[in-house]
């Protein structure tokens, strides 16, 4: 499994229609679209897990392409930082 990060995602997206523009390049087993906590709007980006490695390496060529009149970018995830409480 590979997860990519989708960045600059139009307000309008949501999981289903991320998971849409990426099914094109395989079988996407998760499609999430970040959320604000309080207001339930999207922060603008999102995260697309692929079953297969191939297939995420084949849909980094969407970075830089159009979403619904936005230009996206798209790089592979990195595991975010644990947070330090001090």
């Amino acid at each position: 499994m590979m997860k990519l990060y989708v960045g600059g995602l139009p307000w309008a997206t949501n999981d289903n229609s991320l998971r849409a523009a990426f099914e094109v390049y395989g079988e996407v087993t998760e499609a999430k679209v970040v959320t604000d906590r309080e207001t339930g709007r999207s922060r603008g980006f999102g995260f697309v897990s692929f079953a297969n490695e191939g297939d995420a390496q084949k849909a980094l060529a969407m970075n830089g392409r159009q979403l619904e009149g936005r230009t996206i970018i798209v790089n592979v995830a990195r595991e975010r930082e644990p947070r330090r409480d001090y």
